[in-house]
C-alpha cells in the first residue's frame, strides 16, 4: 500500500476493525516514512450484477456510481460518510438477496428512494427530482404534497 501523501510503498498498520456487519475492513495505516496517518478499506467485490437500463442497454453494476448520486442528494445535508456507506451496503444486500444476475435501474431507484425518504426528505426530494425526471415546478409540489401526505399518515 502506498502512501497518499508521499507514494512510500512501507506502511505499517495500527489499527484494524470490521464495518459493515464484517463484510469490509478498515486498517488505519501510518507511512513509516512521513509517519502520516491514512485510512484504507477493503471490501470482497460479490456482487457481479448488470443493471438493465431505461433504453434496454445493460451495464455492469457501479457502486461508485451509487455513491456520487447519494453524496449529490445529501450535499450538505447532516448525513455522514458513514450513514451514506452503510445505506450503499443496505442496498447492495438488498440486491445480493435478488439472486439476480440483471435488474432494472427502476429497482436500484426504487430502494435509494424508500432508504431516502425515512434518511433524510431534502435528499429525497433532490433525488427524486433526478429519478424520477421533474420536468417543472408543479412536479416538485406534487412529490411534496405525496411526502406531506405519508408523513401525516405514518405519524397517526
Amino acid at each position: 500500500m502506498n502512501c497518499p501523501y508521499c507514494s512510500n510503498p512501507y506502511t505499517k498498520v495500527i489499527d484494524k476493525r470490521e464495518t459493515d456487519g464484517g463484510n469490509i475492513t478498515r486498517r488505519r495505516r501510518e507511512c513509516l516514512r512521513c509517519e502520516k496517518r491514512f485510512r484504507t478499506y477493503e471490501r470482497a467485490e460479490v456482487l457481479d450484477l448488470f443493471v438493465i437500463k431505461k433504453d434496454e442497454r445493460r451495464e455492469a453494476f457501479n457502486r461508485q456510481k451509487l455513491k456520487l448520486n447519494l453524496m449529490k442528494a445529501c450535499e450538505k445535508r447532516p448525513i455522514s460518510q458513514e450513514t451514506i456507506d452503510q445505506l450503499i451496503g443496505d442496498i447492495e444486500q438488498r440486491l445480493i438477496d435478488m439472486r439476480k444476475s440483471e435488474i432494472e435501474s427502476r429497482v436500484i431507484g426504487e430502494l435509494v428512494i424508500d432508504a431516502l425518504k425515512d434518511l433524510d426528505k431534502v435528499a429525497y426530494i433532490r433525488f427524486a427530482s433526478v429519478y424520477r425526471d421533474f420536468k417543472d415546478v408543479e412536479d416538485f409540489e406534487k412529490e411534496l404534497q405525496r411526502l406531506t401526505q405519508n408523513t401525516e399518515a405514518n405519524e397517526t
